[in-house]
């Protein structure tokens, strides 16, 4: 299972790079905002800035909605760097432009993906990854990961090459689960990653290793 963070922030992406297990980063619109990117050159930048701290894929999503404009911001983005993946949201244009960038060699992430049936589509059109939101689903009332086990299913069945990135991560338990279940990769906040780390026995074997091995004078 690959690990993205799903952040604009450098320091956290850093911080997750440094830990060792980091494959890639998501982001949004929402997420550059909340950092306080703003304006188109000062967004291009910062995507070069992210390619540059991690080895792995990096999501930049378009904002156009129509086919053309969805087909320009992307081809630019792609041009940014070699692991920029264009991430398009799950809408009919999206789908067009899906095909569009699969038969032109770019990868793509579909974004918004909330029903199996979407998640069939995108992989129809040639996405490299579908985002399939869980939590967001999960705070509806309805079951996030039904719809990943749904996903896996289907695109075993017909042995499509989509990969599945699981996102709107919201703890540690929707990484194991979705494991569990076969998602190829997940994206969160740095939060639910760090939380993989966390038992209390290990904290309280840690501390009876530390205490016996004052005896040895170390």
């Amino acid at each position: 299972m690959k690990f993205f963070i799903d952040t604009a922030n450098l320091d956290q992406i850093n911080e997750a790079q440094e830990l060792g297990v980091l494959d890639g980063v998501t982001t949004n619109p929402s997420l550059m905002a909340k950092e306080g990117i703003t304006g188109k050159e000062n967004i291009l930048n910062h995507y070069k800035k992210i390619c540059e701290i991690v080895d792995g894929d990096v999501s930049a999503e378009v904002v156009a909605t129509d086919f053309d404009g969805i087909v320009k911001e992307g081809e630019e983005l792609a041009k940014l760097h070699k692991q920029i993946i264009v991430k398009v949201p799950m809408i009919k244009e999206g789908v067009k432009a899906l095909k569009y960038f699969s038969d032109k060699g770019i990868k793509t992430n579909c974004t918004l993906v909330f029903s199996a049936g979407q998640a069939l589509l995108a992989a129809k059109a040639g996405a490299t990854y579908v985002s399939p939101f869980l939590g967001r689903l999960d705070d509806i009332s309805t079951d996030g990961l039904q719809l990943i086990e749904d996903i896996r299913l289907i695109y075993d069945n017909y042995g499509f090459e989509t990969e599945i990135l699981a996102a709107s991560i919201r703890h540690t338990m929707h990484v194991v689960n979705c494991a569990k279940l076969g998602a190829d990769v997940m994206t969160g906040p740095l939060s639910s990653i760090d939380g993989l780390l966390k038992h209390p026995l290990t904290d309280i074997g840690l501390e009876k290793f530390l205490q016996d091995a004052k005896s040895f004078n170390l």
